[in-house]
């Protein structure tokens, strides 16, 4: 049986059956007054049904100095948390170079090609975003979202960021609430972390 992915990425068969597939989510960072925010909700759905509320997709690395988030395959993103932190610890914990060396594995390593999902990572200088197809891109405005629900939360973020003076961790969790009234595989339930400015 042929199958293609809708623009919610489940994989759908030629007769338009929905194979059963762990679906996406909304990560958004915000980067505002020297300090750095980091947010994504909880929602883990499997098909059409809401398997999980409140699952941790952001998460501390390199023993603080990183705060980093996924949207896509859980174990994915899990598995390239533990390849970036290695990365860093390879490269004597230069970030640009770790994430750099990551995206180039990820990309041409045929053990990694498979590997779907999406990452934003941030320490206290720079954010970036990751992707499968070597992709290492610093948002010019220090904003950035991925998953189901990430242009959504861009947008929401962007326009507060320019028209409040919301802090970094109260922009990220406006934009992360905007993003689940409309998004339906992003709910209410947050995580956010932050990193603040260099002593």
């Amino acid at each position: 049986m042929s199958r293609r992915r809708t623009d919610t990425g489940v994989e759908e068969g030629s007769h338009g059956s929905e194979a059963l597939r762990w679906r996406s989510t909304t990560v958004v960072c915000v980067r505002k007054g020297g300090h750095v925010a980091l947010g994504a909700d909880g929602q883990i759905s499997m098909g059409n049904t809401i398997m999980k509320a409140r699952a941790a997709k952001v998460r501390t690395l390199a023993g603080g100095r990183l705060i980093g988030g996924f949207a896509g395959s859980a174990a994915d993103g899990l598995t390239l948390f533990e390849l970036l932190e290695a990365k860093l610890e390879s490269v004597g914990g230069n970030f640009v170079r770790a994430a750099v060396e990551l995206a180039k594995d990820w990309r041409q390593d045929r053990r990694y090609r498979r590997l779907e999902a999406l990452m934003i990572v941030a320490d206290r200088e720079r954010t970036l975003l990751l992707s499968g197809t070597g992709d290492v891109i610093e948002p010019d405005d220090g904003i950035v979202a991925i998953g189901s629900g990430g242009n959504y939360a861009l947008a929401a973020a962007r326009a507060l960021a320019r028209h409040s003076s919301l802090d970094a961790r109260a922009l990220v969790a406006e934009s992360l609430r905007i993003a689940g009234e409309i998004c339906v595989f992003t709910n209410l339930e947050h995580t956010i972390l932050e990193l603040g400015a260099s002593p």
